[in-house]
Protein backbone atom coordinates (compact mmCIF):
# COMPACT_ATOMS: atom_id res chain seq x y z
CA UNK A 1 0.00 0.00 0.00
CA UNK A 2 0.77 3.80 -0.71
CA UNK A 3 -1.10 5.96 2.08
CA UNK A 4 -4.61 4.18 1.94
CA UNK A 5 -4.17 3.15 -1.28
CA UNK A 6 -3.94 -0.88 -2.25
CA UNK A 7 -1.06 -0.43 -4.64
CA UNK A 8 -0.13 -4.67 -5.73
CA UNK A 9 -2.93 -6.65 -4.55
CA UNK A 10 -2.77 -10.27 -4.94
CA UNK A 11 0.55 -9.97 -6.64
CA UNK A 12 2.76 -13.41 -7.97
CA UNK A 13 5.87 -12.83 -9.91
CA UNK A 14 9.26 -14.43 -10.82
CA UNK A 15 12.24 -12.70 -12.44
CA UNK A 16 15.32 -14.82 -13.08
CA UNK A 17 18.47 -13.13 -12.73
CA UNK A 18 19.88 -11.78 -16.22
CA UNK A 19 16.50 -11.95 -17.41
CA UNK A 20 15.59 -9.46 -20.27
CA UNK A 21 11.48 -8.08 -19.41
CA UNK A 22 9.46 -5.30 -19.59
CA UNK A 23 6.32 -4.41 -17.41
CA UNK A 24 3.46 -2.25 -19.28
CA UNK A 25 0.45 -0.78 -18.07
CA UNK A 26 -1.70 2.29 -17.47
CA UNK A 27 -0.35 4.87 -15.22
CA UNK A 28 -1.52 4.16 -11.77
CA UNK A 29 -1.24 0.17 -12.48
CA UNK A 30 1.28 0.06 -10.08
CA UNK A 31 4.26 -0.29 -12.58
CA UNK A 32 6.57 2.15 -10.37
CA UNK A 33 5.84 1.12 -6.81
CA UNK A 34 7.07 -2.88 -8.16
CA UNK A 35 10.86 -1.39 -8.69
CA UNK A 36 10.42 0.67 -5.48
CA UNK A 37 9.62 -2.66 -3.72
CA UNK A 38 12.43 -4.29 -5.62
CA UNK A 39 14.73 -1.69 -4.44
CA UNK A 40 13.20 -1.53 -0.80
CA UNK A 41 11.51 1.65 -0.84
CA UNK A 42 8.79 -0.04 -0.40
CA UNK A 43 7.36 -3.41 1.44
CA UNK A 44 4.72 -5.38 1.25
CA UNK A 45 2.37 -5.69 4.15
CA UNK A 46 3.02 -8.68 6.62
CA UNK A 47 0.48 -11.23 5.65
CA UNK A 48 0.08 -15.19 5.94
CA UNK A 49 2.07 -16.76 3.23
CA UNK A 50 3.23 -13.80 1.90
CA UNK A 51 7.12 -13.69 0.63
CA UNK A 52 9.53 -11.85 -1.36
CA UNK A 53 13.22 -12.55 -2.36
CA UNK A 54 15.60 -10.22 -3.93
CA UNK A 55 18.32 -12.39 -5.39
CA UNK A 56 17.38 -15.13 -3.48
CA UNK A 57 17.78 -13.19 0.08
CA UNK A 58 14.44 -12.21 2.11
CA UNK A 59 16.58 -9.83 4.06
CA UNK A 60 18.76 -7.57 2.99
CA UNK A 61 21.07 -4.16 4.01
CA UNK A 62 19.60 -1.77 1.87
CA UNK A 63 23.15 -0.39 0.61
CA UNK A 64 24.41 -3.57 -0.22
CA UNK A 65 21.21 -4.21 -2.23
CA UNK A 66 21.71 -1.21 -4.08
CA UNK A 67 25.16 -2.01 -4.97
CA UNK A 68 23.90 -4.99 -6.53
CA UNK A 69 21.03 -3.29 -9.01
CA UNK A 70 21.90 -0.71 -11.18
CA UNK A 71 18.71 1.63 -10.74
CA UNK A 72 17.70 4.51 -13.19
CA UNK A 73 14.47 6.43 -12.24
CA UNK A 74 12.63 9.60 -12.63
CA UNK A 75 12.82 10.36 -8.80
CA UNK A 76 16.59 9.91 -9.36
CA UNK A 77 16.91 12.31 -12.65
CA UNK A 78 15.02 14.88 -10.86
CA UNK A 79 17.97 14.02 -8.15
CA UNK A 80 20.65 14.40 -10.01
CA UNK A 81 20.04 17.34 -11.96
CA UNK A 82 22.43 19.57 -9.87
CA UNK A 83 25.61 21.41 -10.19
CA UNK A 84 27.57 18.53 -10.44
CA UNK A 85 29.67 16.99 -13.28
CA UNK A 86 28.96 14.39 -14.90
CA UNK A 87 32.13 12.63 -13.56
CA UNK A 88 31.32 13.74 -10.16
CA UNK A 89 27.71 12.11 -10.39
CA UNK A 90 28.89 8.69 -12.19
CA UNK A 91 31.42 8.51 -8.87
CA UNK A 92 29.20 8.96 -6.33
CA UNK A 93 27.41 5.86 -7.58
CA UNK A 94 29.99 3.73 -5.59
CA UNK A 95 28.26 5.80 -2.63
CA UNK A 96 25.24 6.10 -3.16
CA UNK A 97 24.83 9.85 -2.86
CA UNK A 98 24.73 12.18 -6.02
CA UNK A 99 27.99 14.02 -4.89
CA UNK A 100 31.46 13.20 -3.92
CA UNK A 101 31.93 14.85 -0.07
CA UNK A 102 34.82 15.36 1.78
CA UNK A 103 34.91 12.16 3.33
CA UNK A 104 34.68 9.68 0.67
CA UNK A 105 37.54 8.62 -0.45
CA UNK A 106 38.18 7.81 -4.32
CA UNK A 107 40.28 5.45 -5.44
CA UNK A 108 42.35 5.39 -9.22
CA UNK A 109 40.09 2.14 -10.00
CA UNK A 110 36.62 4.01 -9.56
CA UNK A 111 38.17 6.88 -11.69
CA UNK A 112 39.40 4.27 -14.26
CA UNK A 113 36.26 2.51 -13.89
CA UNK A 114 34.42 5.50 -14.45
CA UNK A 115 36.05 6.05 -17.33
CA UNK A 116 35.82 3.06 -19.21
CA UNK A 117 31.40 3.10 -18.70
CA UNK A 118 31.44 6.59 -19.90
CA UNK A 119 32.83 5.41 -22.98
CA UNK A 120 30.89 2.15 -22.56
CA UNK A 121 27.88 4.83 -23.15
CA UNK A 122 30.28 7.05 -25.68
CA UNK A 123 29.92 9.98 -23.37
CA UNK A 124 33.50 10.80 -22.58
CA UNK A 125 32.83 14.29 -23.39
CA UNK A 126 30.27 14.91 -20.86
CA UNK A 127 32.61 14.15 -18.13
CA UNK A 128 33.30 17.53 -17.03
CA UNK A 129 30.00 18.79 -17.75
CA UNK A 130 27.77 20.27 -14.96
CA UNK A 131 24.70 18.39 -14.68
CA UNK A 132 22.72 21.24 -15.18
CA UNK A 133 24.23 22.50 -18.48
CA UNK A 134 23.10 18.59 -19.95
CA UNK A 135 19.94 18.24 -21.96
CA UNK A 136 17.68 15.21 -20.82
CA UNK A 137 19.17 12.80 -23.16
CA UNK A 138 22.14 13.31 -22.11
CA UNK A 139 21.40 13.43 -18.28
CA UNK A 140 19.72 10.12 -18.68
CA UNK A 141 22.98 8.82 -20.17
CA UNK A 142 25.18 9.88 -17.16
CA UNK A 143 22.69 8.60 -14.90
CA UNK A 144 22.82 4.95 -16.62
CA UNK A 145 26.12 5.15 -16.23
CA UNK A 146 25.89 6.31 -12.19
CA UNK A 147 24.06 2.86 -12.42
CA UNK A 148 26.71 0.47 -13.64
CA UNK A 149 29.62 1.38 -11.91
CA UNK A 150 29.09 -1.40 -9.75
CA UNK A 151 28.80 -4.02 -12.23
CA UNK A 152 25.03 -4.70 -10.62
CA UNK A 153 23.43 -7.79 -11.34
CA UNK A 154 20.47 -6.09 -13.16
CA UNK A 155 19.92 -2.73 -14.47
CA UNK A 156 16.08 -1.43 -13.52
CA UNK A 157 14.94 1.05 -15.44
CA UNK A 158 11.33 3.01 -14.49
CA UNK A 159 10.35 4.65 -17.46
CA UNK A 160 13.40 5.70 -18.93
CA UNK A 161 11.95 7.36 -22.38
CA UNK A 162 9.89 10.12 -20.05
CA UNK A 163 11.47 13.92 -21.11
CA UNK A 164 13.24 12.41 -24.34
CA UNK A 165 12.83 13.77 -27.50
CA UNK A 166 12.45 11.68 -30.31
CA UNK A 167 16.40 11.55 -31.22
CA UNK A 168 17.25 11.15 -27.83
CA UNK A 169 14.84 7.97 -27.22
CA UNK A 170 16.38 6.52 -30.21
CA UNK A 171 20.01 7.21 -29.42
CA UNK A 172 18.97 5.68 -25.78
CA UNK A 173 17.39 2.20 -27.17
CA UNK A 174 20.51 1.76 -29.13
CA UNK A 175 22.75 1.69 -26.04
CA UNK A 176 20.16 -0.11 -24.14
CA UNK A 177 20.93 -2.80 -26.77
CA UNK A 178 24.49 -2.77 -26.49
CA UNK A 179 23.83 -3.04 -22.79
CA UNK A 180 21.78 -6.07 -23.25
CA UNK A 181 24.73 -7.70 -24.98
CA UNK A 182 27.14 -7.31 -22.12
CA UNK A 183 24.95 -10.27 -20.35
CA UNK A 184 23.33 -7.98 -17.64
CA UNK A 185 19.73 -8.27 -16.95
CA UNK A 186 17.11 -5.84 -17.78
CA UNK A 187 13.92 -4.84 -15.94
CA UNK A 188 12.04 -2.23 -17.51
CA UNK A 189 8.64 -0.64 -16.73
CA UNK A 190 7.21 1.54 -19.33
CA UNK A 191 3.97 2.57 -21.17
CA UNK A 192 5.83 3.30 -24.30
CA UNK A 193 5.94 0.10 -26.55
CA UNK A 194 9.05 1.88 -28.62
CA UNK A 195 11.10 1.54 -25.50
CA UNK A 196 10.94 -2.32 -25.71
CA UNK A 197 14.05 -3.01 -27.47
CA UNK A 198 14.03 -6.40 -29.59
CA UNK A 199 16.04 -8.14 -26.88
CA UNK A 200 13.72 -7.64 -24.42
CA UNK A 201 11.90 -11.31 -24.50
CA UNK A 202 9.57 -11.62 -22.14
CA UNK A 203 6.53 -8.89 -21.07
CA UNK A 204 4.54 -8.55 -18.02
CA UNK A 205 0.92 -6.56 -18.54
CA UNK A 206 -0.09 -4.99 -15.27
CA UNK A 207 -3.61 -3.91 -14.09
CA UNK A 208 -5.28 -2.67 -10.96
CA UNK A 209 -2.13 -3.37 -9.21
CA UNK A 210 -2.02 -6.94 -10.49
CA UNK A 211 -0.37 -9.12 -12.68
CA UNK A 212 -2.69 -9.25 -16.22
CA UNK A 213 -0.67 -12.04 -18.65
CA UNK A 214 2.79 -13.02 -18.26
CA UNK A 215 4.56 -14.46 -21.70
CA UNK A 216 6.19 -14.00 -24.57
CA UNK A 217 6.48 -10.53 -26.70
CA UNK A 218 4.66 -12.25 -30.11
CA UNK A 219 2.07 -13.79 -27.64
CA UNK A 220 0.91 -10.66 -25.96
CA UNK A 221 1.76 -7.94 -27.51
CA UNK A 222 -1.39 -7.97 -29.70
CA UNK A 223 -4.27 -5.84 -30.39
CA UNK A 224 -6.58 -7.35 -28.57
CA UNK A 225 -4.31 -7.78 -25.40
CA UNK A 226 -3.10 -4.09 -25.76
CA UNK A 227 -7.31 -2.86 -26.14
CA UNK A 228 -8.02 -4.91 -22.98
CA UNK A 229 -5.16 -3.65 -20.66
CA UNK A 230 -5.26 -0.05 -21.73
CA UNK A 231 -9.66 -0.28 -21.58
CA UNK A 232 -9.70 1.11 -25.13
CA UNK A 233 -9.39 0.05 -28.82
CA UNK A 234 -5.67 0.64 -30.15
CA UNK A 235 -3.72 -0.38 -33.67
CA UNK A 236 -0.48 -2.22 -33.22
CA UNK A 237 2.38 -2.06 -35.84
CA UNK A 238 5.80 -3.74 -36.26
CA UNK A 239 9.03 -3.10 -37.81
CA UNK A 240 12.58 -3.62 -37.20
CA UNK A 241 11.60 -5.60 -34.16
CA UNK A 242 10.02 -2.78 -32.45
CA UNK A 243 6.50 -2.43 -31.72
CA UNK A 244 4.46 0.78 -31.77
CA UNK A 245 0.86 1.64 -30.75
CA UNK A 246 -1.35 3.82 -33.21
Amino acid sequence: MRGDKVVLDDFSLRIDAGEHVAIIGPNGCGKSTFIKTITRECYPLLRPRSSLAILGQASWNVFELRSMLGIVSNDLMATSTREVTGRELILSGFFSSFSIQPYHHVTEEMRAKTDRVLELLEVPHLAEREMTEMSSGEGKRVLIARALVHEPLALLLDEPSNSLDIHAALELRQILRKLAETGIGILMVTHHLPDIIPEIDRVILLRNGRVFADGGKAELLTTERLSELFGLPVELTQRDGYYHLL
